[in-house]
């Protein structure tokens, strides 16, 4: 097999301020989307990866890899399904959700290695960077509540009209459910148009995620990233 040029992600230096990415055309296709190596978790740099549909993602021990898969797994918030046995859980009022009260306590439940993982991409690099984000007005969290104990949530990066997910956690059954759709119904009366899922899952699927090219998907960003988001922290106004 020959080896070409495409076939290697791109090089970024981690001293390099710039933060410059390349085209994500440039891609690879197996593994889906890797793009690059290296570079750094500065709030510019993440900040700019994410404006050009780029995140990152990496184990303990290897270099930053930044990915941009083709198709893209996305959410419109007028498209999320909620079944009836979920509703009727929402309904119940049995757990209390909030907007940006424990974002700490989020990532780290996130960042916990599930029993079928060996190992975590939450990487206290990581979370360091995304608390910064969140100190910044950037990043976001949504948390699930019973009887005062954090239970469920998930968190992310939102850059304009955008909401970039990340990861979600669950101790009880539903409960990162729950906040997903009311943060999904938040968004939408913010008049947030696009919510990134990165890649597909049954888990997201179920409520209305689905894949559209990368291309089309970054076409979005170069308008949605530009509009005027709600100002932080996050507090639920329905």
């Amino acid at each position: 097999m020959t080896i070409t040029a495409h076939d290697i992600p791109v090089w970024i230096d981690p001293h390099n301020t710039e933060c410059r990415f390349p085209d994500v055309s440039l891609a690879l296709i197996e593994p889906n989307g890797l793009l690059a190596v290296g570079g750094n978790l500065t709030p510019q740099c993440l900040l700019t990866a994410y404006e050009h549909g780029i995140f990152p993602w990496y184990s303990d021990g290897q270099p930053i890899l930044w990915w941009c898969p083709d198709p893209r797994s996305v959410l419109f918030p007028d498209e999320l399904r909620v079944s009836r046995s979920l509703n009727k859980t929402i309904r119940k009022n049995i757990f209390t959700v909030t907007l940006d009260t424990a974002f700490a306590q989020v990532i780290e439940a996130c960042s916990k290695t599930r029993p079928e993982a060996s190992g975590t991409w939450i990487t206290q690099e990581m979370k360091d960077a995304y608390c910064l984000l969140f100190e910044l007005g950037y990043a976001h969290s949504a948390e699930t509540w019973f009887n005062g104990e954090l239970v469920g949530g998930l968190y992310g990066v939102a850059i304009g009209r955008v909401f970039f997910g990340e990861s979600m956690f669950y101790r009880q059954r539903d409960a990162s459910k729950v906040a997903f759709t009311c943060l999904v119904r938040q968004l939408d009366a913010w008049g947030y148009g696009l919510i990134d899922c990165q890649l597909s899952s049954q888990h997201l699927a179920t409520l209305g995620a689905r894949e559209i090219s990368r291309r089309d998907f970054c076409g979005m960003l170069m308008s949605d990233c530009r509009l005027e988001g709600h100002p932080a922290p996050w507090r639920f106004e329905i």
